[in-house]
């Protein structure tokens, strides 16, 4: 890839894998407001163990997307916009080259004539043998 914001193969797969599950996209949406947030209040809004919930958070810090702070007995969690805009620049990235792509096709395509394809035989016809 030609531009990937300094990010490794190893550390775009982690935020990719962590933004895969549906918990996870919620939670650092939860996270966008700004405030950190306790795990322990995190927690309380999902239908899951408290655990489950800490092993999300642990997926989402490994991959960048959260930060975790000890503020006395409580970890607090707060996003990491800036690997949030490291992902869209490289989505983006992506979709310029997929959108350049289909604009050579379409290039190419304009520029020769149409061919007309032969018509597929019918199932139903058979070539006959002479005897």
């Amino acid at each position: 890839m030609v531009v990937r914001g300094r990010l490794t193969d190893a550390q775009l797969d982690a935020l990719f894998r962590a933004l895969a599950d549906s918990t996870r996209r919620d939670i650092v949406a939860r996270l966008q407001a700004g405030d950190p947030v306790s795990v322990s209040a995190l927690a309380a809004r999902y239908d899951m163990s408290f655990a489950a919930v800490q092993k999300h958070v642990a997926v989402l810090e490994r991959a960048g997307l959260v930060r975790k702070t000890a503020h006395g007995r409580e970890r607090l969690v707060r996003s990491d916009p800036a690997r949030l805009a490291q992902a869209r620049a490289l989505l983006l990235e992506l979709e310029q080259r997929v959108i350049d792509r289909f604009a050579r096709l379409d290039a190419v395509l304009a520029d020769s004539p149409p061919t007309p394809t032969p018509p597929c035989p019918s199932p139903t016809s058979s070539p006959t043998r002479k005897r």
